[in-house]
């Protein structure tokens, strides 16, 4: 889709939200059709913000926010623990790792070594470090450390 061709109807658009019993019912007393207003638009009866709570709101209507207050907030303090579980378990697993960290050492190498050491990690598919850590170990176990 290139910049300059695209237009608003390559978007797909979700339908509206059928109107509630009030503001039909408000439409009826004013003598106004949905159509009869122009888009973006609200008339003067209708509310600006979410539906008060009342005798509407205790009934279940398939929507995806819940209706009371009370469903409202367990479904955040579930989700919110739910996250706090889930950051303890990476903080746990990253202390872990971190037990197991290493410890760096720099060692400088000659030009030779270094070039006999990359020949011998290349034939072998094994990374340097992995060579010097063994390396490393036999030396210390034959010296007794």
């Amino acid at each position: 889709m290139a910049k300059g061709q695209t237009t608003v109807s390559d978007f797909a658009v979700a339908p509206r939200r059928s109107r509630s019993v009030e503001q039909s019912a408000t439409q009826a007393d004013t003598g106004t059709k949905p159509a009869e207003l122009p888009t973006g638009q609200r008339n003067a009866n209708q509310p600006h913000g979410p539906a008060p709570p009342g005798p509407q709101a205790e009934k279940p209507v398939n929507r995806l926010i819940a209706p009371t207050e009370v469903a409202r907030r367990e479904r955040a303090t579930t989700r919110a623990l739910q996250r706090e579980d889930s950051r303890i378990r990476l903080r746990d697993l990253k202390r872990a790792r971190d037990r197991e960290s290493k410890h760096y050492v720099n060692c400088p190498l000659d030009y030779d070594t270094k070039t006999r050491l990359q020949k011998a990690a290349l034939e072998n598919d094994v990374k340097m470090t992995v060579i010097m850590k063994a390396a490393i170990d036999q030396f210390l176990k034959d010296n007794g450390y």
